[in-house]
């Protein structure tokens, strides 16, 4: 290690890290700059210890330092340009390399519809993770490090940080329920919601989060099949665990996008039957109108043999004429009505 790059190391912005922490075992995760994570690297011990390096891609320098100095497998940096973005895990070389997308972070909204992607690598003692922008699931497993909570080894990192997803997710879940009842409770009180275009966002977001966040069952089947030696057995076991919650929350995202796309069909449902009887109502007025305004129009001709002009009962003549039309014509008119 030169003494340029010690410089370089004494500011960590300078090539994007954001924070590390150092992990031994049953003791708590102590933050490191980048300095200390590097010697922390390069020393050969065998007691346990590994480190979790959190780096902002955002900066120009952050991926050539990372090829630079961590050693990663290239199949990372070419996921890092891939047009792709599924989420994901999958077994390469002696890492594990996890395509996740998540919710950003954002505390003026309650439902985030935008997603980003976060890139991680896992190695028996490092565990590196890289994003473009701020996540939850990152930033929550951050607070239980820095809250004491204790790891045994990255993969549990790993771990932690797709349940923490799930939490996120399930969030979400709630947080759209709770409009959507709203909406229900409304539709069946024979009010008509107003909040039509929130349900279509809401929809939006859901169809989203599962087309983006669902895992790739071929992947994921694989890996579990023939993980890595350096991975535990309880580290295989607690990752299927998770992976099926995870796949549980995606299905109650299916469900709660079901059940609005059937209350949207309620409520156009609804609209359409309003539709259909001021329709109705205007053709009654309609058709009642229509003989007095025939009658009204022959009477009214300016030329000569206007009939009933001389007849002193003509008026109510045509008085009585005009309601025998008008009450064949509503009988009509409502007799179609029954036959719908």
């Amino acid at each position: 290690m030169n003494h340029s790059l010690d410089i370089s190391h004494r500011d960590p912005d300078l090539f994007g890290l954001l924070y590390g922490f150092r992990f031994l075992p049953g003791e708590r995760g102590r933050e490191v700059d980048s300095a200390t994570a590097l010697r922390c690297l390069q020393d050969d011990n065998e007691n346990g210890e590994f480190l979790w390096l959190h780096l902002n891609l955002a900066h120009a320098a952050c991926e050539r330092w990372m090829k630079s100095h961590l050693q990663l497998p290239e199949e990372f940096f070419e996921a890092l340009h891939e047009g792709s973005r599924s989420t994901r895990i999958e077994h390469v070389d002696s890492a594990l390399l996890a395509v996740v997308n998540d919710v950003v972070f954002n505390l003026s909204s309650m439902v985030s519809s935008d997603v980003s992607t976060l890139w991680v690598c896992v190695r028996s003692k490092l565990i590196v993770s890289a994003r473009l922008q701020p996540l939850h699931s990152v930033d929550k497993l951050r607070s239980s490090v820095k809250a004491g909570e204790r790891f045994r080894s990255p993969s549990e990192l790993l771990v932690h940080l797709l349940r923490d997803q799930g939490e996120v997710l399930t969030q979400i879940v709630r947080k759209t329920s709770m409009s959507v009842d709203q909406v229900e409770d409304e539709l069946l009180s024979s009010r008509l919601s107003t909040n039509r275009a929130e349900l279509g966002a809401n929809r939006r977001v859901l169809v989203r989060l599962q087309r983006l966040l669902a895992l790739e069952p071929g992947s994921l089947l694989r890996l579990l099949n023939r993980p890595p030696p350096w991975l535990q057995k309880e580290d295989v076991k607690e990752l299927r665990k998770s992976t099926e919650e995870f796949a549980l929350i995606i299905n109650d995202l299916t469900a709660l996008g079901e059940r609005i796309k059937l209350l949207q069909e309620e409520i156009a449902a609804n609209l359409n039957e309003q539709s259909n009887r001021t329709l109705f109502t205007l053709t009654v007025v309609t058709v009642l109108a229509l003989p007095i305004n025939i009658i009204a129009g022959f009477f009214g001709m300016n030329v000569g043999g206007v009939p009933l002009s001389q007849d002193p009962e003509g008026f109510w003549i045509l008085v009585a004429l005009v309601a025998t039309f008008t009450v064949i014509a509503g009988r009509w008119a409502f007799r179609k009505r029954g036959d719908y």
